[in-house]
């Protein structure tokens, strides 16, 4: 069974349509303004607690493992936020931090090989 819409009918479902499509745009362009913000937050934090040296290195830990640098940049933050964070973070204090945290966060990899037949 075939529906014929009015013109009526198709203009009022395209209006609606349309309406719909801005405000999930509009939703999206306030979400990411929102995100953008939060990054600069942190951003402006790393970079008055850390020291020039430890900010690159951090920025290269970034870039070959991004999931360590967040949860480091994470705990920074926490730290600075509740106020434990005395003065400012060295590149020697950032490593020591860097290995605590690859500890607790590295997973374990077992290659096991089967052999056939045995």
């Amino acid at each position: 069974m075939e529906y014929e819409y009015s013109d009526e009918e198709l203009e009022l479902l395209k209006r609606r349509r349309l309406e719909q499509m801005m405000l999930e745009a509009e939703e999206r362009r306030k979400k990411a303004e929102e995100e953008a913000a939060k990054e600069a937050q942190r951003q402006a934090i790393l970079r008055a607690i850390l020291t020039p040296e430890a900010r690159e290195r951090l920025a290269n830990v970034k870039l070959v493992r991004p999931e360590l640098a967040r949860a480091v940049e994470d705990y920074l933050i926490s730290l600075y936020s509740s106020g434990q964070l005395r003065g400012v973070v060295d590149d020697n204090t950032l490593k020591d931090i860097l290995a605590e945290i690859d500890v607790r966060t590295r997973r374990e990899i077992r290659i096991r090989f089967r052999r056939k037949g045995g």
